[in-house]
């Protein structure tokens, strides 16, 4: 069973708290995944609209994603 991208990239940001994009993509290229830049939008789009990360430009070329806070959850 293949895992989503989605799903993957989530827990990747989960993991770190925050991150840069790049610093995004490196991770997951070490993992062996190349993902074109739309899909890689796309699914940071996805994310945010579901509420799970904010992305934010930090300079023109650059993002930063961050893991938005738990408040429904208790564990």
């Amino acid at each position: 069973m293949k895992y989503p991208l989605r799903n993957l990239i989530y827990e990747k940001v989960r993991q770190a708290g925050n991150m840069t994009d790049a610093d995004l993509m490196n991770a997951l290229s070490k993992e062996g995944i190349t993902i074109a830049d739309a899909e890689f939008n796309k699914i940071l789009l996805d994310l945010e609209i579901y509420g799970l990360i904010r992305v934010a430009w930090i300079t023109k070329e650059k993002r930063r994603i961050e893991l938005v806070a738990d408040s429904g959850t208790t564990s």
